[in-house]
């Protein structure tokens, strides 16, 4: 199957998970103790007394059942309107794109990071196997990952902003103000890559291409990058594809934390204020990104290593 066709098979399936996604939102916020309609008139400073309530909910078509109101919330959605915030009286979709710059740049910056200290750590632990710097990378593997985003957040606070004084905790000051959430990021992250990188090159290194490259005196080196890295890349890239997609849906506690006016602090806001309709454009927003990047990363399988048949990754 040639790759134009793999994409549009998938795109078919993606279609009925998108209409599940949105129709449990919709039913999530439909069944919500709170009126919609009394949240627009609060954030706009009417008093919602009866009568000028049942109005603003037949304006909105809160009246109506809840199929019609899917119907109608749906077509609205395909034509791109997601509905106005309570809280800040803008579309949802300009809302999005606000506080998308944000979020990409800290993802971008965390994976970055990630990448440039996970790949040649964890090459070297499985090179060094069972010696001291094996030991010492795989205990620091194991910090990192056992420590709480949160508890992280407020340490590096602590030594880096409240101590030394190196850095801005909540304001923004340019490029140093990324600097914290981004570290906070990549530590687990880059924990979790060096364990999989490191299992991924040991796993290599014992199988019988390497053994016998071995054996006709090829170099080390070159085995090691040449072939060794380049087969191992299938695992990195299904965790890139992950982390990609949970870090471009906003890492709300560190964003929170450190005030970043990403997506995921949007989302905590919003839910604080109960804005129903922001919400559900964040979800959706979620689900897009996660299809998408799942779909690239089966490309990136097919383009790195031909032998995968995507036909068969279909199911």
């Amino acid at each position: 199957m040639d790759i134009i066709g793999y994409i549009g098979k998938r795109l078919l399936h993606l279609i009925p998970i998108l209409l599940g996604i949105t129709l449990l939102t919709f039913g999530l916020m439909y069944l919500s103790p709170s009126d919609p309609a009394e949240r627009l008139l609060i954030s706009q400073g009417m008093v919602p007394d009866p009568e000028v309530l049942a109005k603003m909910r037949n304006e909105m078509g809160l009246d109506k059942p809840f199929i019609v109101q899917y119907g109608v919330w749906m077509k609205d959605i395909l034509t791109g309107n997601m509905g106005i915030s309570y809280m800040t009286g803008r579309p949802v979709f300009t809302e999005l794109l606000t506080h998308l710059p944000y979020t990409v740049a800290l993802a971008g910056s965390s994976i970055l990071l990630t990448i440039f200290l996970a790949i040649p750590l964890g090459i070297l632990a499985a090179v060094k196997q069972n010696k001291w710097i094996d030991y010492l990378i795989r205990l620091a593997t194991f910090i990192g990952t056992s420590i709480p985003g949160f508890f992280l957040s407020l340490l590096l606070i602590y030594v880096f902003a409240l101590q030394l004084k190196l850095l801005p905790v909540i304001e923004e000051q340019g490029f140093k103000s990324i600097i914290l959430p981004t570290i906070t990021l990549a530590i687990p992250m880059t924990s979790k890559y060096i364990r999989q990188v490191r299992a991924a090159i040991l796993d290599e290194l014992g199988k019988d291409y390497v053994k016998g490259a071995r054996t006709r005196g090829v170099r080390e080196r070159v085995i090691l990058f040449a072939h060794v890295l380049r087969n191992a890349l299938l695992t990195i890239i299904t965790l890139l594809g992950i982390s990609l997609g949970s870090l471009l849906g906003g890492t709300a506690i560190v964003e929170t934390i450190f005030m970043w006016p990403g997506l995921g602090k949007m989302a905590i806001d919003a839910i604080g204020q109960r804005d129903y309709v922001l919400l559900q454009g964040y979800v959706i927003w979620m689900a897009l990104i996660f299809v998408t990047v799942n779909l690239l990363t089966d490309l990136c399988y097919r383009l790195l290593d031909p032998r995968v048949k995507l036909d068969k990754e279909v199911a």
